[in-house]
């Protein structure tokens, strides 16, 4: 008898949620993995996985000038550990993945970027409850976090993975 795996779009729902939460819940650590993949990507290929689809995330925020205050500005979220990490700046009208520090660090779990990510709690929260952390030019940082709390977006993990509409 042969072992099928399910189509992909079947996955979409309970069983794809409970199976990440079992992952998450006993799997080790990805932080050392993540770190070792980090450290071995050249920041071009990083450009080309990330680029696109952040500015299609936030094409109407940067086509009404939402981000022109952050134009020239570098700013990198990094989880927990310092590595892994990603360094963003704004230019000639794009968001960019770069190379080097940012001038302000946002620090945190995977959880917490993922929580922030899809708008499950406040970001003000977040903050207070100390699992996103600021660093270095705290106005920037901050400026970031309000710019992407005031926007109107829709980010899941799922849709991401699975390109869904």
């Amino acid at each position: 008898m042969a072992f099928s795996l399910p189509p992909i779009a079947s996955l979409n729902g309970p069983l794809l949620d409970q199976s990440l939460a079992v992952l998450s819940e006993y799997l080790p650590s990805p932080f050392p993995v993540l770190d070792a993949i980090d450290r071995r990507i050249p920041v071009p290929f990083k450009q080309l996985a990330a680029e696109a689809p952040l500015n299609r995330l936030f094409a109407t925020a940067i086509k009404d000038g939402e981000f022109d205050d952050f134009e020239g500005r570098r700013i990198r979220l990094e989880a927990n550990g310092g590595q892994p990490g990603i360094t963003i700046g704004f230019w000639a009208g794009r968001l960019r993945i770069i190379d080097g520090p940012g001038e302000a660090t946002i620090r945190g779990s995977l959880g917490a970027f993922r929580t922030l990510a899809e708008r499950r709690q406040d970001p003000d929260q977040l903050f207070f409850q100390r699992r996103l952390v600021i660093e270095g030019d705290t106005e920037l940082g901050l400026g970031l976090k309000n710019l992407l709390d005031s926007l109107e977006w829709d980010f899941t993990i799922r849709r991401f993975l699975f390109r869904q509409k």
